[in-house]
This record gives structure tokens, C-alpha cells and sequence, in this order.
């Protein structure tokens, strides 16, 4: 599915975080998915494709990425994010849904379960930000870069020569098969960060605003949820260890099934796409 067919029916929304981006398709229970850092709702793409016949799948666009816009002044951190969500889900007249996360939306997905709890029918959480597990050591070179104003430069170069994207130095370790990863696929996840000055500027801030403070603070809200949970980590990932899956499955109180993928890596939604659509369709069912 290319970028253009992805988005062709992409809709945006009024909340008072901002107009927030999203694509949907399907009908049935809302899945809501939330992407991480840099990304944005196409990482879902074969997700929204597989499961529009038995939910209503939408892929939704934080704040400072993607096509949803936001005002120059407003907090943009993880629990700002959470935030958002709520009052997205609000604005679409949505009560509840099956939440699901990968990377920094994985952190965001657990804020909003611990804030709203009666408002996740399910939680599917993979690889991502965990109680005090970040930032990662494999991402502190990239937020120091992003604090030495190098972020419009780094992200103009891996636009004008993709392979610095796939490259170990670039988001090469987040990929199996970073070889793999399609010229429009890069260009649809970074284009948007440069479309404006600010644009740009809105992402140093998310990047900025990395703190564990937030996840670490609703430790006790998520210890005491009962949904239900599905925990799927690729084990090759240097950004979050398997030990935070199994810190997970400890500490939700829900009926919680974990699943490792050997050799997987942050990104495996969109690499291994039927894989891992197996374990969350088993588990919807």
C-alpha cells in the first residue's frame, strides 16, 4: 500500500490540543493504534488493512508528527499526548476501544490506560518505553543531536539520501531488514517534519521532553488495571529489553498473555506484519 493510497481518505479532527490527523477504515468495536517517535499512523498500514472487517480501525497522528497540527506553545509530552487521546476519542463520540502501541506510543497507550482506564476495552502493548527504561542508551546520541539544533539538517539528509535513514547511525537498528524499508516510506514519515520551520521545532520538543517522570508516576494506576492485555516484544530490539515485557506482564493486573518474537526489532508492525496480526487477531478473538 503506498503512501497515497494510505492516506487518500486521512481526516483530521478539532480538539483543543489541535486539529489531529488520522486515518480509519472498517466498521465494528474502535482499535485505536498509536505510533512513536518520527513515525506516524502508516506504521499500522497492514494492521487497518487485515482488521477492517471485524473493527474500526484508526491510526491517529500525535502531536508534532504527521499531518496533525498543533499551536507553537502547547506541551507536547507523552502525558500531553494521552491527553490528546482522550479528547480526540471525545470529539469522535468514541467510548471505548482497543488500544495498541509501539515505541513512545507504547508509553502514551499506558498513560492513557491509567488515566482512563474505563475507556480500554484492551491494551496491546509492544516494544516501547516502560516505567523508568527511557530514554534508551541506543537513542541518546539522536536526542543530543536534536539539542545541538542538528535536527533539520539530520532530517534533510536522510530525505536527499534515504540510505542515511536505513543506516546504524540513522533508524537502521529499529529495522530487521533496514534494506528493505522503501524510499516512500521514509519520505512519508520525515516529509511531514520538514514541511515548516516549525514543524521541525514542534519535534525538537517532543524529543526534548523525553522524561520517564511520566510513565514512572502512573505506576500505581496501572497496577491496578484489570483489562484485559497482550504484550508482544521483539527480542533483538537495543532500544527496550525483553525484561520490560516481563515487567509489564507482571504488573498488569488484567488477564495478560506475552508473546516474544526471536530476532525481531522495534518496528516489527510493519516488518512482520502477518506474524505479528496473528497473535493480536487470536487475542481480539
Amino acid at each position: 500500500m503506498t503512501p497515497a493510497q494510505f492516506f487518500k481518505d486521512a481526516r483530521t479532527v478539532k480538539t483543543l490540543s489541535g486539529n489531529i490527523s488520522y486515518v480509519e477504515r472498517g466498521r465494528g468495536p474502535v482499535a485505536l493504534f498509536v505510533h512513536g517517535v518520527v513515525l506516524n499512523g502508516r506504521l499500522w498500514r497492514h494492521q487497518l488493512e487485515e482488521f477492517a472487517d471485524i473493527r474500526r480501525c484508526i491510526a491517529v497522528d500525535l502531536l508534532t508528527h504527521g499531518r496533525t497540527e498543533i499551536d507553537s506553545s502547547q506541551d507536547v509530552s507523552v502525558t500531553a499526548n494521552a491527553r490528546m487521546l482522550a479528547e480526540f476519542l471525545d470529539a469522535l463520540k468514541i467510548d471505548q476501544v482497543d488500544l495498541v502501541g509501539n515505541d513512545t506510543g507504547g508509553a502514551i497507550c499506558q498513560i492513557f490506560a491509567a488515566l482512563n482506564p474505563d475507556r480500554v476495552r484492551s491494551i496491546t502493548l509492544t516494544n516501547c518505553e516502560t516505567h523508568d527504561n527511557w530514554p534508551p542508551e541506543a537513542i541518546k546520541p539522536f536526542i543530543k543531536m536534536v539539542a545541538d539544533g542538528g535536527l533539520a539538517d539530520t532530517l534533510s539528509g536522510m530525505l536527499n539520501d534515504t540510505n542515511v535513514y536505513r543506516s546504524p547511525e540513522g533508524f537502521g537498528a529499529a529495522y530487521e531488514r533496514p534494506q528493505d524499508v522503501s524510499d516512500e516510506t521514509i519520505d512519508a514519515y520525515l516529509r511531514p517534519h520538514v514541511r515548516s520551520t516549525q514543524r521541525t521545532r514542534d519535534l525538537e520538543r517532543f524529543v526534548l521532553a523525553f522524561d520517564n517522570k511520566h510513565t514512572v508516576s502512573i505506576e500505581p494506576q496501572l497496577r491496578a488495571l484489570r483489562t484485559r492485555a497482550l504484550i508482544v516484544w521483539g527480542d533483538d530490539d537495543v532500544f527496550f529489553e525483553v525484561k520490560w515485557s516481563q515487567w509489564l506482564e507482571n504488573t498488569l493486573q488484567g488477564a495478560t498473555r506475552r508473546v516474544v518474537l526471536q530476532g525481531a526489532r522495534i518496528f516489527f508492525p510493519e516488518e512482520r506484519a502477518k506474524q505479528f496480526n496473528r497473535e493480536l487477531g487470536a487475542f481480539w478473538s
